[in-house]
């Protein structure tokens, strides 16, 4: 799903408008429709809604939305914040049709009850605001928020901006519960400060004409299951391990061989016809055991990484999880990127001796993949103020260093050279624990081996991760989640996908 700028939404819309054609007025009410249809599946008895609506189409799909909740016999009434007695010609038309208890704010009379029982729908501004909200309105929004009623927005909440953040500190933004989104995602929605006033966002589609769709650039993307199920390669009933790669993964040291382990078991888990593990000579016995599947290349260092003498006949590398920061493993590494001639996956302590000197990122092959959590990021990028910043660096850092970013989090946000941007649909806050980078590191590295190019290793790597994370958590909680659960339902995620 492309996410755009609001400047191209609302094209899309006049586009629509246009060229299918339809008037704007039932535009507007298809989306009102839609939006009451999901209101409606998540609230199946009868219920009380008050709904506050700004005289602009923002809120004239919130005035169709109270009239198509009041067809449903639901008790509806209407708060107009009259910020301005210029009311837009299709929430005019709407207001003219709407029967039913209406009252109107301003400045003059604010004074108004909300009562307990009541769904609030938040109408009032949309996602084309571009200044901060004060004044009577502001009041109306934080008194919203004192509240512990249920909230819905509409498109997105009133006080927030569709493309960027707000610099103050304190802004008046609606705290909505749900978030329904009309038409696109919005770009803030992807930034973890706006996800206090967001809840959770839910797409809304209205038929946007599909030619404008497939010829507006995209901002970003949001990969979806439709997206991953075209990505997958079947597999061929003559086929052999041979057939599906053989990786190398360069990993564990004295006290961290859990890392190699996880990552190990999830690279034989999605699907890898050959693994072998680099790891210290002293843990020759964990991985055997732990991992029987997989090959073992032994270090001549008992405790850490200190080289690997053959690179020939993988098909990618994978380094990092658990690797520990001795000096020694430092020139080792420095070798083994000048030496490498397959794409390699970068994780954990590989990112932090990167991090450490910036000038061997000049030696990486093209189409490398990093998966940096935020400060490790920051680490190789310098600090940032907000996500917002830290996103425009990623997608600097990997034009300019020629190599895939996969910045670990919520909406997990992958980079790549050409500049493209994309957000991932999966995944949940039980994946916030120990282990689970090492596991995505070990279903990247899987993928990459496999022939899947760097750029659709990492998006269908970070999507089934998220996907083995969700299932992890309807079985065990986000409390209770593990990296090993995580690793256990990679199978499951697979069969979900066929």
């Amino acid at each position: 799903m492309k996410i755009l700028s609001i400047d191209n939404i609302r094209k899309g819309d006049q586009f629509t408008i246009s060229n299918e054609p339809i008037a704007s007025i039932d535009l507007m009410e298809r989306a009102s429709q839609n939006c009451v249809k999901w209101i409606l599946e998540k609230y199946i008895q009868k219920q009380d809604f008050v709904i506050f609506v700004g005289p602009g189409n923002n809120g004239g799909d919130g005035i169709a939305i109270a009239r198509l909740l009041k067809e449903k016999e639901h008790n509806v009434r209407v708060l107009i914040v009259e910020y301005t007695k210029s009311y837009s010609v299709d929430f005019q038309e709407n207001l003219n049709k709407f029967k039913g208890e209406i009252k109107t704010v301003s400045n003059a009379d604010n004074s108004f009850n909300i009562e307990n029982n009541e769904i609030i729908i938040d109408a009032i501004f949309g996602s084309g605001l571009s200044r901060e909200i004060n004044g009577f309105v502001g009041i109306i929004i934080d008194y919203i928020n004192s509240l512990d009623n249920q909230v819905i927005s509409i498109d997105i909440p009133s006080g927030l901006m569709g493309d960027k953040l707000f610099d103050t500190k304190v802004p008046k933004i609606i705290h909505a519960n749900n978030t329904l989104s009309i038409a696109f995602p919005k770009q803030v929605f992807f930034l973890a400060e706006a996800s206090k006033y967001i809840g959770v966002w839910h797409h809304i589609d209205i038929g946007i004409s599909e030619m404008y769709q497939q010829m507006v650039p995209a901002e970003a993307y949001f990969i979806e299951r439709k997206d991953v199920v075209q990505m997958l390669k079947p597999r061929h009933k003559f086929s052999h391990k041979g057939n599906y790669g053989h990786a190398l993964l360069i990993a564990g040291s004295s006290s961290k061989m859990g890392a190699a382990v996880m990552a190990s078991k999830a690279a034989m888990r999605t699907g890898l016809g050959l693994l072998t593990t680099h790891i210290p000579k002293s843990a020759v016995d964990i991985l055997q055991i732990s991992s029987p599947e997989t090959m073992l290349s032994i270090d001549k260092n008992a405790y850490y990484f200190s080289g690997i003498d053959l690179l020939f006949n993988y098909n990618a590398i994978g380094v990092g999880p658990g690797l520990g920061l001795n000096k020694e493993s430092y020139r080792a590494l420095k070798i083994l990127i000048q030496n490498a001639n397959t794409p390699m996956v970068f994780d954990a302590d590989a990112l932090n001796i990167l991090s450490e000197n910036k000038t061997w990122l000049s030696f990486l092959k093209a189409g490398s993949i990093l998966t940096p959590h935020p400060k490790e990021f920051e680490r190789l990028t310098g600090k940032s103020n907000n996500s917002e910043e830290r996103i425009e660096l990623q997608k600097q850092f990997s034009i300019k260093h020629k190599v895939i970013i996969v910045l670990k989090g919520a909406n997990t946000s992958i980079t790549t050279p050409d500049g493209k941007h994309f957000y991932n649909s999966t995944g949940n806050p039980g994946m916030a624990t120990a282990g689970s980078g090492d596991v995505l590191t070990g279903i990247i590295l899987s993928l990459l081996a496999q022939s899947y190019d760097p750029q659709t290793a990492a998006i269908l790597g970070v999507y089934i991760h998220g996907l083995a994370g969700d299932i992890s958590a309807i079985e065990n909680g986000f409390e209770s989640l593990i990296a090993s659960d995580i690793i256990d339902n990679i199978g499951k995620s697979f069969i979900s996908l066929y």
